[in-house]
């Protein structure tokens, strides 16, 4: 709990976005006024904010920050930013600066003119983003720092693995979750940022499986935790994929960045392009691309007026 914090110093926006998200998300039931979700789950104690709360929900930004920067080298900076807000703002603005900077190949595929295959898989980039944010050491100044290199790209949180987590089990598909910031960590769950606990890494590994030189590396590095992404040659198809052959899944030969839009869909039914794009950090015109695909799969239906409607998984109740 933060001893001189009151209800006074949260945002109220941003926690009726949040128990929105959290209700959308369907792994815990809003019952009650805001106060008394917030104390059901923890970020309010005795009728002030938690430390998490104030992170997640406060009014003024944390004294925290993300620095993220594009390198064409180790000394040469094109472009940089200093990322300050709540937990979620950070997020979604790292992911927006990511995205800006991603190298992009083009597959011609008949019908559809082009389709584009980034240069790292988008949910595995979401993943080390939010592992840096949801498990960093808030009581430690040093900033998270994103770099973008010409074919790399590394995490740096400060503050080492927790408990008896070590790199050695890291490495395995069954290691058990430990986190420091168990209600930060809980609060991206309940929004379906965050899949299950403990399978951040898992998640990775499984989606740079389609990128052949892709490597994955992570290490303890000072006071902190240092996580690379790195390849040898940009991932290309090579084979033009007809629209009748993508209707088993939209994992074979198409963008992961619609893979990411179509789970984002499922966890989130009725939103519009526009919410969409603010909310995955990708540009409006590559989202409208992506749902003229996902539609013409069958996969999803536009519900709803035009002014108030917005997309659903097909068959899915809403």
């Amino acid at each position: 709990m933060d001893v001189n914090s009151t209800l006074n110093d949260l945002n109220r926006d941003k926690i009726k976005m949040f128990l929105q998200r959290v209700t959308e998300g369907g792994r815990f039931r809003i019952v009650g006024e805001w106060q008394t979700v917030l104390g059901k789950l923890g970020y309010l104690k005795d009728g002030r904010p938690t430390h998490a709360a104030m992170l997640l929900f406060g009014r003024d930004d944390p004294p925290y920050a993300l620095h993220i920067g594009r390198f064409k080298t180790a000394a040469t900076i094109i472009d940089d930013r200093m990322i300050r807000g709540t937990l979620f703002q950070v997020v979604e603005e790292s992911m927006k600066f990511i995205f800006s900077h991603l190298k992009v190949a083009f597959e011609m595929t008949g019908e559809i003119q082009r389709r584009e295959i980034y240069e790292y898989p988008l949910p595995a980039l979401r993943e080390l983003l939010l592992n840096a944010v949801v498990h960093r050491d808030y009581t430690s100044p040093v900033d998270i720092q994103l770099k973008i290199f010409d074919n790399a790209i590394t995490f740096f949180n400060p503050g080492k693995l927790f408990g008896d987590l070590t790199v050695e089990k890291l490495m395995s598909d069954n290691y058990q979750s430990r986190t420091r910031n168990k209600l930060v960590a809980e609060a991206f769950y309940l929004t379906r940022d965050i899949e299950k606990y403990g399978s951040g890494f898992i998640r990775v590994r499984g989606e740079i499986e389609s990128y052949p030189t892709m490597t994955f590396e992570y290490e303890e590095s000072g006071d902190g935790f240092l996580v690379t992404l790195r390849y040898q040659k940009q991932k290309i198809s090579s084979v033009s994929i007809p629209i009748e052959g993508i209707s088993e899944g939209i994992s074979e030969g198409i963008s992961e960045g619609i893979n990411l839009l179509l789970e984002h869909i499922r966890s989130a039914q009725g939103r519009r392009i526009p919410q969409m794009a603010d909310r995955l950090g990708i540009p409006a015109k590559t989202i409208e691309r992506w749902i003229a695909d996902l539609k013409q799969q069958g996969r999803i239906e536009y519900r709803g007026s035009k002014k108030a409607g917005g997309y659903y998984i097909v068959n899915a109740k809403g």
